[in-house]
This record gives structure tokens, sequence and C-alpha cells, in this order.
């Protein structure tokens, strides 16, 4: 039983190294502004248009970097959880014996 669960364990492990190596993007204004994070939610690049940033007001570029972070974060937690549920399905097959299933 134990075994199983230490298995379990270390499979989330690897799920989130696994996450750490993929990369979402969120961006608004057709690309004027681009937010690069990893599947663990961890902003890792800032894009911004040079001709888009000569031209926005304070406010403006506040609101769509806003924006464009969330779009990456919630990238992040559908791949996120997409990889969970997977692994999730695979560690309750591997456990159905400890349940008398």
């Amino acid at each position: 039983m134990f075994d199983k669960l230490f298995a379990a364990q270390q499979k989330a492990e690897e799920i989130k190294k696994r996450l750490d190596t993929i990369s979402v993007y969120g961006e608004v204004e057709n690309g004027a502004i681009k937010i690069t994070a990893t599947a663990n939610k961890a902003i890792t690049g800032i894009a911004i248009d040079e001709d888009f940033l000569k031209n926005a007001d304070k406010e403006e570029l506040e609101e769509l970097l806003l924006t464009a972070i969330n779009k990456a974060l919630a990238s992040a937690e559908q791949v996120s959880n997409a990889e969970m549920q997977s692994s999730a399905k695979d560690m309750l097959g591997g456990l159905g014996g400890m349940f008398g299933q």
C-alpha cells in the first residue's frame, strides 16, 4: 500500500517538473502585448510591441497587461488540470487494488 502511495507522490513530482517545461501564452491587441508563462503559472516573459508602446497611455497599458497575464495564467491552469486529470486516472487505476476493487 505504501509503495503505491509513494509511486503516486513521485508521479505528482514528475508532473510538476513537466509543467515547468511547458510554455503557455496570453496576448492582446493582435499580439501587441504577449505574455509567456509555464504551465506551473510562473510568468517567464513579457513582450510589448514598440509601436504600440509609443501610442499607449499608462492606464491602457496596465489594463491590457492584466488581461494578457490573466489569459496566460488561464491557459496554464487548463494545461495543469489536463495533466493532473490524466495522471489521476493512471494513479487511480494503479490504486484500485488498494480499496478492494
